[in-house]
C-alpha cells in the first residue's frame, strides 16, 4: 500500500511540477525534484534498477542544471 501511494503522489508531484515549469513558474522546480526523489525512493524499494538509474539522472541532472543557471 505505502509503495502504491509513493508512486502516484511521486507522479502527480512532477505533472504538476512540469506544469508549473512550461508555464514559467520556476517555483515548479521544487516539485520536480520533489517527485525525482519520491520516485526514486519507491524504485529502491521495487529494486527496479532501470527506475533507479532514471530517477537518480533525472533528479541529479535538475539540481545541477538549478546550480549552474
Amino acid at each position: 500500500m505505502l509503495l502504491n501511494t509513493l508512486k502516484w503522489v511521486a507522479t502527480v508531484t512532477l505533472i504538476v511540477g512540469f506544469g508549473l515549469m512550461s508555464a514559467g513558474i520556476t517555483e515548479g522546480w521544487y516539485l520536480q525534484i520533489t517527485g525525482g526523489i519520491i520516485w526514486l525512493t519507491a524504485a529502491v524499494m521495487m529494486k527496479d534498477k532501470a527506475l533507479m538509474v532514471t530517477n537518480g539522472a533525472m533528479t541529479m541532472v535538475g539540481i545541477i542544471g538549478k546550480l549552474l543557471g
